[in-house]
């Protein structure tokens, strides 16, 4: 059985971040370890969410059992996603190098979870600074939506494949995959409001398709199909070769 290590949140009563992740991976077989950073009640955007961040003791002991327990050897990717502070960011760029050092073919998959639109940043500065100075230069993947690919110089400074989402093209909306070799571009109908989550399942179901096999078109058809039926996306999904 496949294994995924996931650095993100845990919100009890409403499916996103990295619990949605780990379900949705369960769901497909593969097993999905949750190192949480954040326990809250519900999603930030309904209200008070209850709960907080992982203290960084706590963090990082759960971290030491991970690599007590064998797991880093034999993961197939670690998928990070939201970061209460810069000492978290750093405990997780300890693990990946861990697991770099102990498995060399396990997908870093990085969701650089700092803001989105219309809101802007919703991470401290200082987490966002550190994602993206510390952690992007240590993936085999980056999964930004737009706003972020913007704030982050766009896919050329990057300079990794990007999983790059919510694009708008006319009454649509897509993914773009991007690597040095290949660019394709996935797009559905827009949906009046896409729930929450969305993005999170988006990185985990491309991850899944690429750790079992799939090239990255077939991992992006696979994972934007996934991703627009919990949207309630009406019709089908196409992807089609990109270029600039």
């Amino acid at each position: 059985m496949p294994s995924v290590l996931i650095l993100s949140s845990h919100v009890a009563a409403t499916p996103v971040g990295g619990s949605l992740q780990a379900a949705a991976l369960a769901r497909m077989g593969i097993h999905a370890a949750l190192a949480p950073t954040v326990l809250f009640g519900r999603h930030p955007g309904l209200g008070p969410p209850g709960g907080g961040p992982v203290s960084q003791p706590l963090f990082e002991g759960m971290l030491e059992g991970v690599a007590a327990s064998g797991l880093l050897t034999s993961l197939e990717a670690v998928i990070t996603g939201y970061f209460a502070s810069v000492d978290q960011v750093a405990a997780a760029i300890r693990t990946i190098d861990a697991v770099r050092e102990a498995n060399a073919r396990a997908l870093i998959a990085v969701d650089p979870i700092m803001g989105d639109e219309p809101k802007g940043l919703y991470v401290r500065e200082d987490v966002a600074q550190a994602i993206a100075a510390d952690l992007i230069p240590r993936a085999d993947l980056v999964a930004p939506n737009v706003w972020e690919l913007e704030r982050l110089g766009g896919r050329e400074a990057i300079g990794k494949p990007v999983l790059a989402s919510s694009i708008t093209a006319g009454d649509e909306i897509g993914v773009l995959y991007a690597d040095a070799d290949q660019a394709w571009l996935a797009t559905h109908a827009k949906v009046a409001e896409a729930p929450n989550g969305t993005g999170d399942l988006l990185t985990a179901l491309f991850v899944a398709a690429c750790i079992t096999g799939h090239a990255p078109r077939e991992a992006l058809q696979s994972a934007v199909e996934g991703a627009a039926k919990r949207a309630g996306a009406p019709g089908p999904v196409r992807v089609e070769a990109w270029s600039e």
